[in-house]
């Protein structure tokens, strides 16, 4: 990778002290110098913090392109978008955003031919637009709204509640809520959620700036108009406190189900108590020590089994147990020792979602070469009855109850911002139409052309892959490109409309990419197992195949090729730029975990280690040490017989409330690469810049106001413009 040093003024980084710090690992001591760097609120991490910002904001201020990308991507967002129609108590309930407010704001509709009223407006929560809803959950008899709401991007959520008929807020708040939050049972007297212990009583904390591991979740139950402290303590579990918890009601009221999780990994036991049985209802558990009586239908880690629909005692499952491409399952609860196949594990489809609409038929939606097909089933026999015709992209939001023979969803592709159907399920040939368009002014489907491309990876796997471009494009290899990855934790990346992306494919002249490596779920469990654990060099190895591919095929070359990737993404690209850096002209790492060594001490990052295993284990940290990306940055042209090659130009990105992935992950790496590419030499042959943004009042993504979001695709591809050479064209 040739030197970019020219673009900038030479980069004096900032001087981070380096400690003695060492962990031995199985007799195998490996140094630690920047450990001090986990501890968020120390006055040498915040210097630290503020200097690499002050930094990076010089190097912004030299980036050309950023201020009329920022311009021309504020107009492409500045257009309706709508969220998928939802029905309770016979009233209808949305989300639109108008185009550049912060938030999305909830709508509702006493039919759908009724003017829609504000029900709730997160944008008056906060001047700045980072409080955020995080959930928003009407109960059955559409009486009541229970809404969590987040700050700074945080993962904890704050619920409070609103009558619907007024408008007016209720006096209940819920606190020191995570993962999972209400589910409201079918009397409307109050919900189930998911909670932590307080981290700190009575102390002043910062919710989303802490590190400490979560532990101890439990399952609580409100009664409207009570304090929290009367919740009743529905499930807890102390001899396991990394485990978390899922509650959920089945439609007809009589049963809540538990889905007990202990890591990222596809299964998880389940639990259901009878609510029928209780004779004074949940109120009669009021001031009770016991925890409600659930019944153990499955008692191991063996699959996963999330609950589609119930007619009394006989369920149907959605699984992954013996079909790594999942199926539909019968039992009754009663008799738990027979379970029968209602849809079985198709021969190369993913089942991803399935629902129970229409009283008697099941909406399935397939997973097929990664992009979604949509079909109605039969409810008792599993019978296929009908497709619903889709183009080649990603369903999402679908909404339905059992006796609902209406039914919305929404579509997505790489050229198609959004459009919501509305399909009648009456009918013997289901009538589909147009319920909600979304137009984007200035875009135009017909200058661009999306293709999916099959790269024979290192040991000859198929890995898929989608090109996006401009028409008619000569394959020259002079495109700056744009190539996104992620695979893990079953994660399929479908095709979807990104208007940062449509932006710089067409001022620009970017290729943009996505590469559907091993460690995702796009091929089932199979595929996702093939990326996980000890065969997680897969997952780089497929996409840096993809890489060179794009390469070798003339849409780009080297210098002109940028990775990116947000999350498990971010730790895609940071691995591959150690073992590949002559390979990229530009990296863009997205609040990544990237010290693959103690990832599991922070927060929730324990759930991880059925991904990438655990330290703690000899045999996973034989294979974690090779390709941690903290510890494994090396000078490449010491290397090489290139004196020239060095690190590509790169960019972390993170969030100061990111208490998922949190900071101190991007800050070490950071720390390293600097010190090891740059100020531990003279005259280093590191030029290209190696900086850090980061987002103040920001967490792992959720929840971004549209100006914040605006700004950080300006900024990191205003960075890979001028990184690359990349001009401007109207």
């Amino acid at each position: 990778m040739d030197s970019v040093s020219e673009s900038f003024p030479p980069l004096h980084y900032p001087l981070a002290r380096r400690d003695d710090v060492v962990h031995d690992y199985h007799g195998i001591l490996v140094p630690d110098p920047y450990n001090w760097l986990e501890d968020s609120n120390s006055e040498e991490t915040k210097a630290f913090v503020k200097a690499q910002a002050a930094l990076t904001s010089s190097v912004l201020a030299e980036c050309g392109e950023r201020e009329r990308l920022r311009r021309t991507i504020t107009a492409f967002f500045d257009h309706p978008r709508y969220e998928t129609p939802f029905k309770r108590g016979g009233k209808y309930f949305y989300f639109h955003n108008s185009g550049l407010q912060s938030q999305s704001v909830l709508y509702i509709q006493t039919d759908l031919g009724s003017e829609p009223e504000v029900l709730l407006d997160p944008n008056a929560l906060s001047e700045d637009g980072t409080v955020a809803l995080s959930s928003a959950e009407i109960s059955s008899d559409g009486k009541y709204l229970a809404y969590g709401i987040s700050s700074n991007g945080s993962d904890w959520v704050t619920i409070k509640v609103m009558r619907i008929v007024d408008k007016k807020p209720e006096s209940d708040t819920i606190s020191w809520v995570k993962f999972f939050p209400v589910v409201w049972s079918h009397d409307g007297k109050g919900f189930f959620y998911g909670r932590y212990p307080e981290p700190m009583a009575g102390g002043d904390v910062d919710g989303g700036a802490e590190t400490n591991i979560h532990l101890n979740h439990q399952i609580c139950y409100h009664f409207l108009g009570t304090d929290q402290s009367e919740d009743l303590l529905c499930w807890k579990d102390p001899e396991n406190p990394k485990h978390i918890f899922k509650a959920f009601v089945t439609e007809d009221g009589k049963y809540v189900t538990l889905a007990v999780i202990e890591s990222a990994h596809p299964v998880n036991k389940l639990y259901y108590c009878d609510l029928s049985t209780l004779s004074g209802g949940l109120h009669d558990f009021k001031g009770c020590q016991d925890i409600l009586p659930f019944i153990k239908l499955v008692d191991n880690f063996d699959a996963k089994y999330e609950v589609v629909s119930n007619d009394d005692t006989d369920f149907i499952f959605l699984t992954n147990k013996e079909a790594p491409r999942r199926k539909l399952v019968r039992v009754n609860i009663s008799k738990p020792e027979i379970w029968t196949d209602v849809v079985p594990e198709d021969e190369r489809d993913v089942l991803e979602s399935a629902y129970a609409v229409n009283g008697h038929q099941l909406l399935v939606c397939y997973l097929r070469d990664v992009k979604h097909i949509l079909q109605v089933r039969d409810l008792k026999t599993g019978q296929f009855l009908h497709d619903l015709p889709i183009d080649m992209g990603t369903v999402t939001g679908i909404s339905g109850k059992r006796n609902d023979a209406e039914i919305f969803f929404s579509f997505t592709s790489f050229l198609t911002p959004g459009v919501i159907y509305r399909c009648n399920l009456s009918y013997e040939a289901p009538e589909m139409k147009v319920f909600q368009d979304v137009f984007v002014p200035g875009f135009d489907r017909d200058e661009f052309q999306a293709k999916q491309v099959f790269v024979s990876s290192k040991d000859g796997t198929k890995v898929p892959m989608f090109i996006v471009s401009r028409k008619d494009i000569a394959l020259n290899g002079s495109h700056p490109t744009l190539l996104y990855g992620y695979g893990a934790f079953n994660v399929s990346l479908t095709p979807s409309f990104n208007v940062g992306r449509i932006v710089i494919a067409r001022h620009l002249g970017f290729v943009f990419c996505i590469a559907n490596i091993r460690g995702g779920g796009e091929y089932g469990e199979e595929w996702h197992r093939e990326g996980s654990l000890s065969k997680r060099q897969n997952s780089f190895d497929d996409f840096i195949a993809a890489s060179e591919f794009l390469i070798s095929s003339g849409y780009t070359n080297s210098k002109r090729l940028c990775i990116e990737g947000v999350s498990n993404g971010a730790f895609v690209v940071a691995a591959c730029l150690n073992q590949r850096p002559e390979l990229f002209g530009c990296a863009l790492a997205h609040v990544g975990c990237m010290d693959m060594l103690r990832f599991h001490k922070f927060t929730i990052g324990y759930v991880w280690t059925s991904d990438y295993g655990c330290s703690d284990n000899e045999d996973d940290f034989q294979w974690l040490i090779k390709y941690s990306p903290l510890h494994n940055v090396k000078r490449p042209w010491e290397a090489s017989s290139d004196s020239s090659i060095q690190y590509p130009p790169t960019m972390m990105l993170t969030g100061d409330h990111d208490d998922r992935v949190v900071p101190l992950h991007s800050l070490k790496l950071l720390a390293t690469m600097q010190y090891v590419l740059c100020t531990s030499l003279e005259n280093s042959p590191q030029t290209n810049p190696i900086i850090v943004r980061i987002d103040f009042n920001a967490g792992h993504g959720a929840g971004l106001p549209t100006q914040k979001l605006i700004d950080e695709i300006a900024d990191r591809y205003g960075f890979a413009a001028k990184v690359m050479g990349v001009s401007w064209n109207d």
